[in-house]
């Protein structure tokens, strides 16, 4: 008798049959494919029933014969099924010559052939993914790319992006070049990146995606790399020179480069000319500043609710998330905010609080990457509902009022050296003041001087530390906020941080225009736009906004502007905003997102037009 003892559990399955009335019995034995492979592979260990012999052959190593069954290797690689089924000549052949290919390597493959499994040293994986590759064995290729993305480091990424280049392997090669945009700094301290050719230094330079908190950093990994090999790698300066952005390069950086600059003419009168660009504040068309593939948030400190707010929260434009961070140290509404070298500033303001108000005069340091908050100098004079900009990585406090004194002077903050100094006073006090920074220019826009709301801007030239008029706005506005649509993405209590961006005080770059938006006239709230074109110095209105705002916050996000505001003077905003949750999109154009007294717009730089969206976020005025 059969015994059934011990079977591997069997399905058996009864169906109506089609043909004469009669049931068809199906059985799937689920084990039989693996138990079958295991048979074979012992077959091949044993040499039997082995059909073909691999006569392996590497560089000057002695050949090494390998016996196999042609269906097991024609089953598990592309290769071996065309070499064996093609009419080719292997077909007939009992020893088949192979070469190009470690010993170790082939053996490894095959033994995967017969047990879908392999082992692999880190020091060997990069031979076993060559040799998957040549005999089209995709899924090895797959686990040694995934097996080298984790291995991935500042040492060896280069040379991992090479060999990934080099046998096709597009998945790795992109993964590694991720890598290395990423963590550029690090990696340009390597040795890898001294062997760079010099067409590959300038391709890999030339990347917008390449995350560095400054380009001088691109500048000095350029320089280390020509002494590296100085006599040989001289030739190749000014094409370096010209991959490097550096119309982003502070003009004192550049000044000492010059002064200690010991390569060719041609390539001194290059940083000399930009240099002088700089410093004369012209408008420049170089490439645009570096984009890195990061992740952005927008922050929003502070505020009013019925008293001053100690909050911090960022916004993902990504996922539409708003996050709770570190608190302030002290309360403050009417705060400016900035960013350098991706560290977050939080400037002046007042705290507004039950026992009574005090303005302020600190400076605090936001630290994203351990969430924590430092205190830096404090500012000659408490500034509440100031205006910054940044100019060169360092901060200009712009106006503001400390009790009824109406400040118009303004100082400078060194972040290496943690000290504030005065510079040229503005022509006119201003409160609520709207700054931005084009060309290296800080624009002071509107405002209010203790008697009147002002239309008037005034202009401050670092070189010359001096103070010009410009062309008024059409609207007398203060606690207006401006925009410059560019790379840089801040606004007076909201901000985009990206290491990688030129950032400045209330301000977000595009072209040469200035972007101001809402305000007080000193009876009303507004809602209408201004652009400032600063090769004309004229002033045009363009679209307006859907609602009534004053002292917001506005950035800029890919292209779109984020307004953070509370709506028309007066108006119950809550209430007359709950009624409305549902998205609304107009043309798909972007969102402007509403909730509770503040609300969140989206406002869409090229057609000017603005949508509204629901989301939630701390009470703030």
């Amino acid at each position: 008798m059969y015994a059934a003892s011990g079977m591997t559990e069997c399905k058996a399955e009864v169906t109506p049959s089609t043909r004469n009335g009669h049931r068809v019995f199906s059985y799937t034995l689920e084990s039989h494919t693996a138990a079958a492979f295991t048979i074979m592979n012992e077959l091949r260990l044993e040499r039997q029933l082995c059909d073909v012999t691999l006569r392996v052959k590497y560089n000057d190593l002695e050949a090494v014969d390998f016996v196999a069954h042609k269906v097991v290797l024609a089953s598990s690689s592309p290769v071996f099924r065309a070499m064996f089924t093609n009419g080719l000549k292997e077909c007939g052949m009992e020893v088949v010559p192979i070469e190009g290919i470690h010993p170790r390597v082939m053996g490894r493959l095959i033994e995967f052939a017969y047990t879908a499994s392999i082992s692999v040293g880190e020091k060997c994986v990069i031979h076993v993914m060559n040799g998957a590759v040549m005999y089209q064995i995709d899924s090895v290729v797959k686990a040694c790319c995934d097996f080298l993305v984790q291995q991935l480091d500042p040492s060896n990424a280069i040379g991992i992006a090479n060999f990934a280049e080099q046998i096709g392997c597009t998945e790795l090669h992109q993964k590694a070049r991720e890598y290395i945009y990423m963590n550029f700094s690090q990696v340009a301290t390597q040795e890898e990146f001294f062997n760079l050719s010099p067409c590959q230094l300038v391709t890999l330079i030339s990347r917008d995606e390449l995350n560095v908190r400054c380009e001088s950093e691109v500048y000095h990994a350029c320089v280390a790399w020509v002494q590296y090999e100085r006599d040989e790698r001289r030739p190749y300066v000014q094409a370096l020179l010209q991959a490097v952005r550096c119309h982003s390069l502070p003009p004192h950086f550049l000044q000492r480069q010059l002064e200690h600059f010991e390569w060719d003419a041609q390539s001194k009168d290059y940083l000399a000319q930009i240099f002088q660009d700089l410093t004369l504040h012209k408008p420049t068309k170089a490439a645009a500043c570096r984009t890195p593939k990061v992740p952005q948030l927008i922050y929003t400190a502070g505020g009013y609710f019925r008293q001053s707010l100690c909050y911090l929260e960022a916004f993902n434009p990504a996922t539409g998330v708003w996050l709770r961070l570190a608190d302030l140290q002290v309360p403050r509404s009417g705060l400016a905010a900035c960013v350098i070298s991706g560290l977050f500033y939080a400037v002046g303001g007042r705290n507004n609080a039950p026992d009574g108000n005090m303005d302020s005069n600190t400076l605090d340091c936001y630290n994203p990457m351990n969430n924590c908050w430092l205190p830096c100098a404090p500012m000659s004079v408490p500034r509440n509902r100031i205006g910054v900009g940044v100019i060169d990585g360092m901060i200009y406090a712009v106006g503001g009022s400390h009790g009824c004194i109406h400040h118009n002077n303004v100082e400078r903050y060194d972040p290496e050296r943690d000290s504030w100094q005065l510079v040229a006073p503005m022509l006119t006090r201003r409160i609520g003041v709207g700054v931005a920074v084009i060309n290296r220019l800080l624009y002071a826009v509107g405002g209010f001087d203790g008697t009147h709301r002002l239309s008037s801007v005034e202009c401050y030239n670092p070189e010359r530390d001096e103070w010009r008029s410009t062309a008024p706005m059409n609207t007398v506005r203060s606690g207006a906020v401006m925009i410059r649509l560019h790379q840089a993405r801040i606004s007076p209590t909201t901000i985009t941080i990206s290491d990688s961006l030129e950032v400045i005080g209330g301000v977000c770059a595009h072209s040469n225009h200035i972007y101001v938006m809402g305000g007080y006239d000193g009876t009303n709230q507004l809602n209408t736009v201004e652009r400032y074109d600063v090769e004309t110095d004229s002033w045009t209105f363009i679209s307006s906004m859907r609602h009534r705002r004053s002292a917001l916050g506005v950035t800029t996000h890919q292209g779109r502007i984020y307004a953070l505001a509370l709506t028309c003077r007066g108006m119950d905003s809550t209430r007359s905003l709950k009624s409305d949750h549902s998205p609304l999109f107009i043309n798909g154009s972007p969102v402007e997102i509403v909730k509770n007294t503040k609300f969140l717009g989206v406002h869409l730089v090229e057609n000017f037009t603005w949508s509204l969206n629901t989301t939630s976020i701390s009470k703030k005025a």
